[in-house]
Order: C-alpha cells, then structure tokens, then sequence
C-alpha cells in the first residue's frame, strides 16, 4: 500500500506542474474552425459603396490690366496664351445612406461639381445633384432619382463607441481600379489633421486609403458606417498606414441637414478657450494636463449664461469626455439645436457642472449688409455687422462688435486684395464697430487711405491713395 500511495502522489505532482494555460489542442473539424474572414461583413456593405466621377468648368481669374482693352488690342482677350477656362475632373467614393437615393462623400470630391456621375456596384449609373455641401466638415450629401427602386444602404453606427484597436475595413475606389476592401484597425482616436476641415477631429486607421477612396465608407464588424473616409498622411502620395476618418456621427448631423432641406446649422459654445498644459494643470492644482481652459466668451454664448467663467476647465459633455478645444467643438457640434447638455468643468480644482442650452448662432446685432459706396479705396465692399451667425458663417472669430467682409461687388476695392472674412478694424485712425461707422468713415474725401483688417488673427494695415 505504501508503494501505492507513492506512485499515486507522484501523479499528482506531475499533474500540478503542467502550466494552468495549457490548453488540450484538437484538430479543426470543418472549414469554418479554419478560416477567418470579412466576406460577411463586405457581402452586406459593399453593395452601398458607389464610385463618383465629378466634371466642372474652372473660369480662371485673369489679372486686372489683361482685362484692360488697350492690353487686349495687342495680346488677345486670354492675355499672353492664358486660357480663360479648363475643365477639372475629380474621381472619388461615396455611401448610400438612404433606399431612395441619398449618398454622403467628400466636399473635395463632388461638392462643387456641375456634373456628377453616381456608379453602383452592380454597374448601374446615375446623374446626381448636389442637396448640401459644407466645406468646414469637408462632407457634401448627394441625390439621385432611382424611380421608385430601392437602393441598398449602410447603417449609421455610435463613433463615439469606437476602441482603439478595433477591427474596421475601408471600403472604396482608390485610383480608379474599381471598389476595393482593405482592412485595419483603428489606430487613434480624437485625432486632429490640420487642413481637412474646420471640424478636427477624425477616427485614424491604418486601414489602407488611397486617392479614390476619399468618401468611401469606414465600417465596424457589424456592418455599420463608423466614418467617412477623408484623408491619408503620405509623402509619396500613397497609403503609409496613416488615414483619417470622419466620424459617423459628423457625417449623421450633415445629412438630417441635408433632408431638412437647408444648410448646417452648429450648435454654438460662444467661448475661446486653449489647450491644457503641464504647467497650467500644475498652476491650477490638477494631477494630469486634460480638458480645454476657457479663456473668454461672447456675452451671449450659452456656456457664460450657464455660469462658466474665464479659468474654468471643461471636462465632459453629456459625460463624453473633452481634452482639448477640438474636442469640445466636436462634443457640442454633434447635439441637436433645441436641447440642453449637461457640462463638467474644473473651477479651483474642483468639478461642478452646469446645464447649458444647445442654442444656434445668433444673429444679435442685425446683419444690415450694406455695399460701401464713395470714392474710398473700400468702395465695393460689402460688409456687415459682426454677429456669431455672420462670425459662423464666414469661419472667423466671434466678437462683441466690428464689420466684416462679407461679398466683394464691382468697384476698387475689387482690385486691392480684400477677400470674405476681412475684419475691418480702422479706417483712417477711426475705429469701426458697426456698419454705420463704415459708411460714415468712407463718405469722406482724404488724399490718403489707411486701413486697418484683421484677417484670420493677423492684423494687416495698409495704404492708399485716395
């Protein structure tokens, strides 16, 4: 028996050293156990990815004394072989996103086409026009007529409940070969790419996007639209692994727009505000550089009413976090105009929160846009009062007052570089801060013009002869 014990815990112990992560392996019994793949996931969304082909005609803006007729007499009306219009061709992707006809892409692809060819991936081909195309966002929502046929569609999903290191296919036309599926994962969120849009804030994949795939669509494993496909970082042109996304819930916004039948309309914060750093987070007392420090606010910004003040850091909106400017432009462009959003800010290291009302831009005071007349350098301009509806409008800065370049109509001023979204500061040591004030400082005669602008934060003064 002795013997019989020993050999019984001599098993035992063999037994208590095999590693508890071993795992009994067995051959695969079918072809599944064996194979992974998208097929699925592409059978169900390819058939929603259309290639779009653009056609516009680009009058090219001659310079002003190639107009004149005595330089016309001796060069020609196109002034030294310079033609005076050209035709442009642009080749991208977009999503159908409604069975009656309704495609989202790319601005840059198909938003100021004057002929836009739609191809589905069964070959059919349709005209399209444009119903919406936002510039800031960088998305242009499309429609074609399909006669009562309905078209295959991609559901909307929540960007927000993106993951790094989720699986995601890309899925368009890059370089005009035909629809093309490469897979990735998401590489970074809350991403910010300097020059795409107004709206910086983007899914990043490694994905591979090519040219032709801008507007194509980015989905997630369960089929569903997660972003619209916008840019790539490359040096050479071709995919690196480094591609941005449009968020799904950007490109949601944009569309209910576009079937409201009118322009996007953004919701409105009113305040400046700047990135935190390490040494502003150590100076408020906090343990970690997050969230974005409100620096000053319009009167009338819905934050300011809520109670906010300069120094306060914002933290959260609706409980999504915000660490930066970007992404609480983000946070509050994708609310819905009407509502109220709860935000969580730091104030003297403490968190209180507040509810704000998700408002539009106002038009306080009123537009009042006038066409400055006389014999100033200015004549030709069209200006108006600075409210945060024009400010929204134009892409500037809001401020409490001042006049902004809104249209440039026949006249001098045509001819001397002014351009939509100059701030007009002073004219002839005057300070404008209203319509009235322009027009006052223009009627006047003077041998010498000078002329204050603010021109996206940089101040330019100059002068003219009178």
């Amino acid at each position: 028996m002795i013997w019989l014990r020993s050999l019984l815990a001599l098993v035992l112990l063999c037994l208590a050293s095999v590693p508890a992560t071993a795992q009994i392996r067995e051959l695969p019994q079918s072809r599944e156990q064996v194979q992974l793949s998208f097929a699925p996931v592409v059978r169900q969304t390819a058939p929603a990815v259309v290639n779009i082909y653009t056609r516009r005609l680009v009058r090219n803006q001659l310079l002003p004394f190639f107009q004149d007729p005595f330089f016309q007499r001796f060069f020609g009306n196109n002034g030294f072989g310079i033609p005076r219009e050209r035709v442009e061709r642009s080749l991208g992707s977009g999503v159908i996103v409604s069975e009656d006809g309704l495609i989202v892409t790319n601005n840059h692809v198909a938003g100021q086409g004057s002929e836009i060819l739609v191809v589905l991936s069964d070959k059919r081909e349709f005209e399209a026009k444009v119903l919406l195309a936002d510039e800031r966002t960088d998305l242009a929502v499309l429609k074609i007529e399909t006669n009562g046929s309905k078209l295959p569609t991609i559901a909307f999903d929540d960007s927000d409940s993106l993951q790094v290191g989720d699986l995601v296919l890309a899925i368009g036309n890059p370089f005009g070969v035909g629809q093309t599926v490469t897979s990735g994962i998401v590489s970074a969120l809350a991403r910010t790419a300097a020059g795409i849009s107004d709206y910086q804030f983007f899914i990043q994949t490694d994905a591979a996007i090519n040219p032709g795939n801008s507007g194509g669509a980015l989905v997630d494993m369960n089929g569903r639209l997660v972003g619209i496909n916008t840019a790539i970082y490359s040096r050479s042109g071709g995919s690196i692994g480094i591609g941005f996304a449009i968020p799904a819930n950007t490109v949601r916004m944009v569309v209910e727009s576009a079937r409201a039948g009118g322009k996007v309309v953004r919701p409105w914060l009113g305040v400046n505000m700047q990135d935190m750093t390490a040494d502003i987070a150590e100076s408020l007392g906090l343990a970690a550089p997050t969230g974005a420090v409100v620096l000053d606010g319009h009167p009338l910004s819905p934050l300011i009413k809520a109670g906010l003040r300069t120094g306060d850091v914002l933290i959260a909106i609706d409980g999504k976090p915000v660490d930066s400017p970007a992404a609480a432009n983000y946070r509050f462009s994708t609310l819905r105009i009407g509502g109220r959003a709860e935000v969580a800010f730091l104030r003297d290291g403490k968190r209180m929160t507040a509810q704000v009302a998700v408002i539009a831009p106002p038009e306080e005071p009123a537009q009042n846009r006038t066409t400055l007349q006389g014999r100033s350098p200015l004549a030709g301009l069209v200006v108006a009062n600075l409210s945060p509806a024009v400010a929204e409008e134009l892409g500037v800065p809001s401020a409490r007052e001042g006049v902004v370049v809104v249209d440039l109509a026949r006249g001098p001023a045509r001819q001397l570089g002014f351009r939509p979204g100059d701030i007009l500061v002073e004219v002839n040591g005057r300070k404008l801060g209203s319509v009235k004030d322009a027009v006052a400082a223009t009627q006047r005669s003077a041998r010498m013009w000078e002329v204050v602008v603010n021109r996206k934060g940089q101040v330019i003064s100059s002068t003219f002869g009178g």
